[in-house]
């Protein structure tokens, strides 16, 4: 590909459209943890389960629809993706029991593998330079941190004056509305060299490879830390913060509730997330990508054991939510860069999606046993201290991998 491609072209523009809306309503669910188990009576593991099963979901149609975009094409992918999360969110505005909520949420799970990472960053991977294609992962990625700066505030500003039935319908319209920009979304045709590589090739060679394999176990850390503290970090922090001064300045800036700094936490998380990421963008084009991800996991690890054996302040959360922040997707781009390097760009969306799964697999759990385990102690501090343990079990995996490419047509 031509070295002189300009970074910012019209596909990661609208790439990065499409992950901001998609990830800003996903960042939010944790908002309704409270209100919807309250307007019920539920045990907080009944809606805690419906984003596990959101988040399984996603891993399961991550990989489906990467080889759906690799043989329909990227934009029809999309499409059917952002269809399915809108149905999926307007039939949970309708739900009133914990089984109907956990079945529609395996529709908008499915629908944010349509319109999240696995199909964008494939797309955007081949429409970039080899020169800007880290760069261009890394704004993409960061894209999903500017959603979640403003979903989860969104969502706690919109539930002051309206239901969450109504939000989950304005949100609905949201993700139809990004369908309106596909028309700029034309990414280059594959070459020769990849047509001629089936995708059964690539997975063999995959599969085969013990790195493969290391790149999917050290994901699920990621999976488990991220989405159990999007689905309980707001309620965590409204039931076990310390109280805020009335006369300090979170107070001053209209933070005058813990169930108010939950939100802002999510905010700050997804606002220090977009310079960690594209520090890692660039930082992965230079350095390699295993070592990198490797501190990153490391650097996650300390933060939160750090977190939980202190007092739980506004001050702390504040502190923590900037500094996991700054590590949150910073993987992305470079687990991402490194499948596309070592497997080729082909098949990255599927590749990806495999590895997806293994995210998503320690989302559900994550979420699942946050709701378990809040339910039968009271608290979540032993879901917390097992995240900190998957997190350095992920730092060591991934000092073994064999950072080469394997594809007939490198990325």
């Amino acid at each position: 590909m031509d070295q002189k491609t300009p970074l910012m072209t019209p596909v990661l523009i609208v790439g990065c459209i499409i992950i901001l809306v998609s990830f800003a309503i996903r960042a939010s669910f944790g908002v309704f943890q409270i209100p919807i188990a309250d307007e019920f009576g539920w045990a907080r593991a009944e809606f805690s389960l419906a984003i596990a099963i959101q988040n399984l979901a996603w891993g399961i149609g991550q990989p489906i629809f990467g080889a759906i975009a690799e043989k329909i094409g990227d934009r029809k992918a999309i499409i059917m993706g952002a269809l399915i999360y809108a149905a999926g969110l307007v039939l949970s505005s309708f739900a009133v029991t914990p089984g109907a909520h956990q079945l529609y949420e395996i529709l908008v799970g499915f629908g944010i593998a349509g319109t999240g990472f696995g199909v964008i960053l494939a797309v955007v991977g081949r429409a970039s330079s080899d020169e800007n294609r880290s760069m261009s992962l890394a704004i993409a990625t960061a894209a999903g941190s500017a959603g979640q700066v403003f979903g989860a505030p969104m969502a706690e500003w919109m539930l002051g004056f309206m239901t969450w039935q109504s939000t989950f319908l304005i949100f609905a319209a949201a993700i139809l509305t990004v369908l309106l920009m596909l028309p700029l979304m034309r990414a280059p045709v594959a070459s020769k060299a990849e047509l001629e590589e089936s995708m059964g090739e690539i997975l063999r060679k995959a599969f085969r490879d013990p790195s493969y394999t290391l790149i999917f176990l050290g994901f699920f850390s990621c999976g488990y830390q991220l989405a159990f503290i999007t689905a309980h970090f707001p309620a965590m922090i409204t039931e076990m913060c310390g109280a805020i001064d009335p006369s300090g300045t979170l107070a001053s800036v209209g933070v005058s509730t813990t169930s108010t700094l939950g939100a802002v936490a999510i905010s700050l998380i997804g606002l220090a997330n977009i310079g960690g990421t594209l520090f890692a963008g660039y930082l992965g084009k230079t350095y390699s990508k295993k070592y990198l991800l490797a501190g990153i996991y490391t650097g996650r690890t300390i933060a939160a054991a750090l977190f939980i054996m202190m007092p739980i302040t506004p001050t702390s959360v504040i502190i923590f939510s900037i500094v996991m922040g700054s590590l949150w997707l910073a993987t992305v781009p470079l687990t991402s860069g490194l499948v596309a390097h070592i497997y080729g760009l082909r098949y990255m969306g599927t590749l990806y999606g495999i590895v997806f799964f293994s995210h998503q697999l320690g989302s559900f759990l994550g979420v699942w046993l946050g709701g378990r385990m809040y339910d039968a102690f009271g608290d979540y501090t032993m879901v917390w201290w097992i995240g900190v343990g998957v997190g350095a079990f992920s730092a060591i995996v991934h000092l073994p991998i064999r950072e080469r490419s394997l594809s007939a047509t490198p990325a």
